[in-house]
């Protein structure tokens, strides 16, 4: 029998990870929740038809297909096998898959909204936890299979949405103690870029080779532009955008002696200052090198990378205001941000700022010395999970050497000793293991001390 394995891009996580983890998802939730955002959830998998063409012809590609049931085997039909050939030359074939993996959370909340716009109270502002998948080449900080935390507002066209988000990403990390910068930029500025190299037409190549910019560096950005058929004055007009720095007003005032002529350009730079001067998180950075490569976006783009760690984005989103239109529901504007919680974890472990108290599990292990001894300690016990103090009584009787290691392999720090003595007396034993003190006192104590103690 072979040796067990996992999919390539997938994990296991163990007690100590889905600790962690799970400090992550909660401080996400409860500032979603502070908000005013509502839960949501939808199926692992949705119709394939409700998720091509959303991403773009680069996001299509990472779409985990799943094949239908009761298929033949592709060698002894060639009907099948030409079916199998279409999948996996990235088209769609009925016969073959009519089903798969979610891609992200957005098109699946814009069809859901699709399908009950009636009964929604709009503007819904909706929050959304759940794995998602993607046939992406795993490398460190990249994986198959992870979790999104979305943030969405539908059914208002407000940019105070968009001043609001901003300022929700800041408290989160700022909760998280994670240093980091929220970028921004205007889907508007692109489509001026795109209009001023030539036509709206050049707007997603433009888009989805700057959006490369981070990975391959700016002279194979060049190269893809000019081979997506762009001139070298048309480059010329795209190198400088990209290269416009300084501080946030002088960028603004930079992209407007460029592209201030387009009306589409001026637009996004209202927007833009729009937002600048809301109060903005000292953290908000103007990015003009930030596309965000999906097709749907149409207004303000974010996205968050974490400060002194390689790694990709950690968030992301933008507006989105024909999205809903693409299952027969147009005019409902949208907004939305997303939470990399994989790689936030990733990024919290290299720079150590998990608390201490992330690991906090069982606090006290009730030794097992006997029938009558254990039924005491099982009833103390039950009194201290009543108080939401996490305990556990040893599975079976045991040498004292076996029960210590147990504790010492959990991490469970109070040891409580109920012998025949301590029975007889009604007393108990607390042993502390990070400090090897040691204290004896009545039975009827123990609640109170351990609670000033902090257990």
């Amino acid at each position: 029998m072979s040796k067990p394995s996992l999919p390539s891009g997938t994990r296991d996580f163990g007690p100590e990870i889905v600790r962690k983890r799970y400090y992550i998802f909660q401080t996400i939730r409860q500032v979603f929740e502070n908000y005013g955002f509502q839960p949501l959830e939808t199926p692992a998998m949705e119709n394939l038809e409700t998720l091509m063409g959303k991403y773009g012809d680069e996001g299509d590609k990472l779409i985990f297909k799943i094949l239908n049931n009761g298929l033949s085997d592709p060698d002894k039909s060639e009907k099948a096998r030409h079916g199998f050939e279409l999948v996996l030359a990235g088209k769609n074939e009925k016969s073959i898959t009519e089903r798969a993996l979610r891609y992200d959370l957005t098109i699946p909340f814009a069809r859901y909204v699709a399908m009950n716009a009636g009964q929604l109270a709009l503007p819904f502002k909706r929050y959304q936890m759940q794995p998602v998948w993607r046939a992406d080449k795993p490398q460190k900080g990249r994986y198959r299979e992870f979790y999104q935390c979305d943030a969405d507002i539908v059914g208002s066209r407000s940019l105070l949405n968009e001043v609001e988000l901003t300022a929700l990403y800041a408290e989160v990390f700022e909760r998280l103690d994670l240093p980091v910068e929220i970028r921004i930029n205007s889907r508007k500025l692109l489509a001026a870029l795109a209009e001023a190299c030539g036509g709206s037409d050049q707007l997603t190549d433009i888009t989805v080779a700057i959006d490369k910019l981070d990975k391959i560096g700016i002279e194979k950005v060049k190269l893809e532009i000019l081979g997506r058929g762009l001139n070298e004055g048309q480059w010329e007009t795209i190198r400088t955008f990209l290269s416009i720095d300084g501080d946030n007003n002088s960028r603004l005032a930079a992209v407007e002696s460029l592209l201030g002529h387009l009306a589409i350009a001026q637009e996004g730079i209202t927007e833009l200052r729009t937002i600048l001067g809301n109060d903005p998180p000292g953290n908000l950075v103007l990015d003009f090198t930030l596309a965000r490569g999906l097709n749907y976006y149409t207004g303000i783009i974010f996205e968050v990378k974490a400060v002194g760690v390689a790694i990709g984005s950690i968030g992301g989103g933008g507006r989105y205001d024909d999205l809903t239109g693409l299952f027969g529901l147009p005019g409902i504007p949208g907004v939305g941000i997303s939470f990399g919680v994989d790689r936030i974890y990733d990024v919290l472990e290299a720079l150590q700022r998990f608390p201490e108290a992330v690991q906090a599990g069982t606090r006290a292990l009730f030794f097992n010395l006997g029938q009558a001894e254990a039924r005491t300690a099982f009833r103390l016990m039950q009194m201290l999970r009543s108080a939401n103090i996490p305990s556990e009584l040893y599975h079976e009787t045991a040498k004292f050497d076996k029960q210590f290691k147990y504790a010492e392999k959990k991490n469970i720090p109070l040891i409580i000793i109920i012998g025949s003595q301590e029975l007889e007396n009604n007393t108990c034993v607390i042993k502390d293991l990070r400090t090897g003190k040691q204290t004896t006192l009545p039975q009827t104590e123990l609640f109170a001390y351990l609670s000033r103690r902090g257990a």
